[in-house]
This record gives C-alpha cells, structure tokens and sequence, in this order.
C-alpha cells in the first residue's frame, strides 16, 4: 500500500489538471513518504532534461516550490532529486540552476513537528549549502568538476597556472560544504538521508580525483609561477593537508554503513600510511618557495615559523633522497643554489606525495 497522503495524492492532481507531467513527476518524488525518491520518478526527470522541449527553469522552480514546503521529508526529498539531477541529467539544468542569484535558502530551516525532524533539520541546512556551493563552482569555472576527465590529460591535470589558481580554492570550498554534512553512522537511520549520503559520497570521489590531479598539477608547475602565486600555492597544498584525514573519515563511515570496500579508493589508506612523508613534503615545498623568492630573508622567516630555514647542499645530498636537510654554517644562499638542485626539490616532493609503492 502506498504511503502516500492525501496532501501528496492533491498535489499530484493539481499539476496533472495543468497538464504538466514533469511538475507531477517533481511531486511524486518529493511525496512525504520517509524513504528515497523512487527511482521510476528520478528518471523520467532526468530524460526530461535531454528534451529539448522541457521547460527546465519550470522543472526547477517545481523543485524550489517542494523545497519549501515545512516537512523535513519533502525537503530533504526535493533536495535529493535536485541533487540527482544536477549530477545526471543534462547539463543545461546545472547551468540554469548555477544562472540563478539564489537557490536554496534554507539557512534558517527548522521542522518542529517532532524530535526527528529536528534532527533532519540540520541535515537539510548543511546539504542545501552543499548544493549552493555546487552550483557556485559550476558558475564560476563554467564546468562539473564531477564531469570533467580525470588523469594525465585531464582538465586539471593540463590547466594553466592562472586558472588552478582560480579553480583549487573553488574545488576545496565544494569539497569543505560537502564534509561540512558530518553524519554519523547512527545518523544514518531512514531512507531519506541514506539517499543523500550515497549521492554524496559518490560526488566526493569524483571531487577528490580532481582535487589529487590538481595537486599534482600545482607540484609540476611550481617553478613556472610568480613568487605571489607560489605563496598560494602553498596555502592550497597545506589546506590539502588538512583536509585528507576529513575525506578519510569520511568513507571510514561510508564502509561502516555497508557501501562496498572495493568502491572505497585506496586513497583512505594512503592518507594514512603518508601523513609523515607529506609534512617533509610541505617543508620541502617551503624551501622551493625561498628559492623562488630569491632569499628573501623575511619571507624565509615567516614560512618557517621564524627560523632560517635552509637544507644542506653537500653535492651527495643532492643526488640521494631523503638526505639530511640542516642549516649549517656553510650552507651558500639561495640564490645560488643550482638549478639542478631546484629540480631535485621538486622530485623529492612528487617521490614523497605521489610513489605508489608507499
């Protein structure tokens, strides 16, 4: 028997008597029924999109109309297809949607009608922020980083420097409102946000192989860049950093809750295993930007938390890595450190962040 009620079955009604079967379909994904949005309903709106004859930015106010409604359940179900179709439909519903000064404004959202819904509540808040911040990034790099080709030649693999620059605070900040969701697996307890977080998680692959690419593409072209887009550089890379034990936390409880080992990326693991060796690589990285900075004796000062920081250039100690790196009385300034030396540097990060084998 369907769970559906009598506001749902209305609602439905109402929109077939206009005529408009994709606004019947919004309503009967976002029924109050407490489990996720059928699956029939999810794609008939996603081959609604690929008609050219679909008014989309109708099918779109239809969502922010259902997002509206005071219920947790509808809310959190609008959201989700929303969601859906941003990452499967076609790409002129994530344009329009990122077109818009507003999307969802559910800040303040709160359902009073009883101790789940205002659990759900916080839920809905930071997952409609998700959805602003994924809209956001479409709109300021003009693509999905969930659809964009990953690897080698991939888009942020080949990117110019200027345009990383841009893309790598933008990537982080959809990457931050994403694990800003912080559920708990106890949390995970109705059909509803067990919707959500599978679409999460499965955006968070996607993001954190753009966001690897981009790191390794920020490493590579270190030594093309001007000494103010080294100092960002260094700030995205350490923000990295602190955000590998999230991700990792994050898909610890994505494999609590049962999604399979084998779509889990080994990434978990090497965020843990490599957690010393990427500290040594943000010191090296430090010592790249004294070297682009040509000895600035103040700078030097204030990346190194005030020491004067230099690693040791004894010829050997060049050609092994993972050598001492100690100030000494002898060591020669940065400015004349080789070339050759440089790019030793730049090896011993990409050996340190990026080997396989560790």
């Amino acid at each position: 028997m369907s769970g559906q009620t009598l506001t749902d079955r209305i609602a439905a009604a109402q929109y077939s008597l206009t005529g408009s079967e994709v606004s019947r379909a919004v309503c009967k994904a976002t029924t109050h029924e407490q489990t996720a949005p059928k699956k029939k309903h999810l794609e008939y709106l996603i081959q609604a999109t690929q008609e050219t004859n679909v008014n989309v930015p109708q099918m779109a106010d239809t969502l922010m109309e259902r997002a509206g409604n005071a219920s947790w359940v509808v809310v959190f179900k609008a959201l989700i297809t929303t969601h859906h179709l941003m990452v499967h439909g076609n790409e002129r519903f994530l344009q329009f949607l990122a077109s818009r000064n507003t999307l969802f404004n559910l800040s303040n959202f709160l359902d009073k009608t009883g101790s789940h819904g205002y659990d759900m509540s916080t839920f809905i808040r930071r997952y409609s922020r998700y959805l602003n911040e994924k809209a956001f990034a479409y709109r300021q790099m003009s693509f999905d980083f969930g659809r964009v080709k990953k690897g080698a030649d991939g888009a942020m693999r080949t990117m110019t420097v200027e345009k990383l620059l841009k893309g790598m605070p933008t990537l982080q900040s959809q990457i931050d409102a994403l694990l800003d969701f912080d559920v708990h697996p106890q949390e995970l307890n109705n059909g509803v946000i067990n919707a959500c977080f599978l679409l999460l998680f499965k955006d968070l692959i996607k993001l954190y192989a753009c966001y690897n690419d981009g790191i390794i593409n920020l490493l590579e072209k270190f030594f093309q860049m001007k000494r103010s887009q080294c100092k960002d550089g260094l700030e995205i890379y350490k923000r990295f950093l602190t955000r590998m034990t999230r991700v990792s936390e994050f898909f610890k409880i994505a494999e609590q809750v049962g999604i399979d080992k084998n779509d889990i990326p080994e990434l978990t693991q090497r965020s843990q295993l490599t957690r010393k060796q990427l500290d040594k690589t943000e010191l090296i990285l430090k010592c790249i930007l004294c070297l682009v900075s040509f000895r600035d004796p103040q700078s030097e000062k204030k990346l190194t938390g005030g020491a004067n920081w230099m690693p040791q250039v004894a010829p050997t100690s060049w050609a092994t890595p993972g050598a001492p790196m100690v100030r000494t009385a002898s060591t020669p300034t940065m400015m004349s450190v080789s070339v050759q030396k440089a790019a030793f540097l730049k090896a011993e990060c990409r050996i340190v962040l990026f080997n396989t084998d560790t």
